[in-house]
């Protein structure tokens, strides 16, 4: 008489295989992760010679342990608010000099920090690197004559939103303004792609830097956002308690077109925080 439990081999040897798929698919993912998290360090620079720099743009490098990092200052005064910016991981520092100026018109300066990696910059982009050096270029405006280090704003966008969240972890900037960021890179990972946190390189947390920041934060974040979905920005706010969001009328990479608020919500933000006039 045959068994009743003779449908259980073919089952264990399925279970097997689908438990080696998935074992093949973290291989995979933990090998190529960077390459796919940062892929702007393939893109070329749209600049031949690294001397090549826009007009009214003052080139800064920044020395970091494994080489040097370009960054651009758009200075809009002596003593004004400056935001350290890092911009998204498909994104080049040259691509937001435009954009920036509206902010340099308003009386902010702003420090465009390049990944490492990207366009002339050296090294590899990791959060360890990035996050070196986002604190090399705080250190180089403390040390700046002219510069009020009690008005340093740490300033991030999407994936740049987990370099300006490490930095706020190790460096006394004054503030932090979060655009279309993720809540997590472990979050992106397990909710995305089915990814554990333990498969995951570079693990930037914003939501936990928020939660043991205690200085003022501004939460922005497309309603539409495709890549980052707003739920993101939900979990950052639930992090601390009295934190909203402001919603932009965009989804992830065209919140161009609602700019010039942008920057008004950042401006009466610093306004708001003390931040804008000199002490």
């Amino acid at each position: 008489m045959p068994s009743d439990a003779g449908w259980l081999p073919p089952l264990w040897t399925m279970l097997r295989l689908l438990v080696i798929a998935y074992a093949g698919y973290l291989m995979l993912i933990f090998l190529v992760q960077r390459s796919v998290v940062f892929p702007g360090a393939a893109f070329p620079s749209p600049r031949a010679s690294p001397a090549e720099v826009p007009p009214a743009v003052e080139q800064i490098w920044l020395e970091a342990s494994f080489g040097r990092v370009e960054a651009w200052l758009l200075e809009a005064r002596a003593s004004s608010p400056i935001l350290v910016y890092a911009h998204g991981n498909g994104e080049l520092i040259e691509h937001w000099v435009t954009p920036m100026e509206q902010f340099r018109a308003a009386g902010v300066s702003v420090l465009l920090v390049e990944f490492p990696g990207y366009g002339h910059s050296e090294g590899r982009p990791t959060r360890a690197t990035l996050a070196e050096t986002v604190e090399r270029a705080f250190d180089h405006l403390t040390e700046r004559p002219g510069t009020d280090p009690a008005r340093i704003v740490a300033v991030g966008r999407s994936l740049g939103a987990g370099a300006a969240a490490d930095l706020a972890r190790t460096r006394p900037v004054a503030a932090m303004v979060l655009m279309s960021s993720l809540s997590s890179a472990t979050d992106v990972a397990w909710r995305s792609f089915r990814v554990p946190p333990f498969v995951v390189r570079d693990r930037f947390d914003v939501a936990g830097a928020v939660r043991g920041f205690v200085g003022p934060v501004l939460l922005m974040h497309g309603v539409r956002d495709e890549v980052l979905p707003f739920d993101h920005a939900r979990r950052i706010a639930e992090a601390r308690p009295g934190l909203a969001v402001t919603a932009l009328d965009c989804g992830h990479n065209d919140c161009l077109t609602v700019w010039p608020g942008t920057v008004a919500g950042v401006v009466d933000f610093l306004a708001d925080s003390g931040l804008m006039n000199a002490p």
